[in-house]
């Protein structure tokens, strides 16, 4: 019996071992990124780095410090910072390159008025479709979100819980454009939801109401919920905003004065 050509290649691939097939995706550096989809995967490590604040507003993204870091060519992560400019989460300046962007006072009002526009939608289309399973998903977060709360050097890790809680209750809403208009919004303030839970000491609040607004979600209260939902977005907006004005006028107050004076 002959085989075409087309069987015999796709029989040798079958054949090839799974080592051999992994090989490509072996590296000699924990920072190096697999060979997948290299635009994706530099966006997505930079995008972290971003939201936990690892890159700080007002940083420069350097193309070729971050392809020596992550083994890569210049080009996907060229193609990663236009898609991360896309996003709103950094600015091409011009004659500087890429930077993070610090977020005005008013810029962070907009996000979180935004929020408080739209997830309360969401979570109308998604409260009557939720599942056992789903409140029980959430409320495993809010436990792993209390634990962290308490632990100011974990502070990295309040805005992916406080999303991650929120999502969950949005998942059932099956509106895909609406979810990514909103993970947008929270992708470019979650570095200021953290900030606003350690400036403001606004967990116990922020923690009771998401008890509050996943006990309604469960009972299909779904008035209540959205109602709630939408004064605790705002809530945190307008304190964030307060508690971000004071710490900008502080330091411009301590660098008129030529800074903290030093101990004698």
């Amino acid at each position: 019996m002959r085989y075409s050509r087309r069987e015999t290649m796709c029989s040798r691939r079958q054949a090839l071992p799974l080592d051999a097939l992994n090989m490509d995706l072996e590296t000699t550096s924990d920072s190096a990124i697999p060979r997948q989809s290299l635009t994706s995967a530099v966006a997505d490590k930079l995008r972290d780095q971003i939201i936990r604040g690892e890159l700080p507003e007002g940083a420069q993204l350097r193309q070729d410090a971050i392809a020596t870091q992550y083994q890569v060519s210049r080009i996907p992560v060229r193609e990663a910072l236009r898609q991360l400019d896309a996003e709103g989460l950094i600015a091409i300046v011009p004659n500087r390159g890429a930077i993070v962007p610090a977020l005005s006072p008013d810029d962070i009002e907009e996000l979180f008025s935004i929020r408080a526009l739209l997830e309360p939608e969401v979570l109308k289309l998604s409260i009557p479709r939720l599942t056992e399973d789903d409140f029980s998903e959430a409320a495993a977060v809010l436990r792993k979100y209390v634990s962290e709360l308490r632990r100011d050097d974990h502070v990295s890790a309040w805005g992916r819980l406080n999303w991650q809680f929120h999502s969950i209750l949005y998942s059932r809403a099956n509106q895909p454009r609406f979810m990514a208009v909103i993970r947008n919004v929270n992708n470019n303030g979650e570095r200021y939801t953290r900030l606003q839970l350690y400036l403001t000491h606004g967990m116990k609040r922020a923690n009771e109401e998401h008890h509050q607004i996943l006990e309604l979600c469960r009972q299909r209260e779904v008035t209540q919920a959205c109602k709630l939902l939408r004064e605790h977005i705002r809530y945190a907006g307008e304190s964030l905003k307060q508690a971000l004005e004071q710490k900008r006028n502080d330091a411009q107050a301590n660098s008129g004065n030529g800074g903290p004076r030093s101990k004698s």
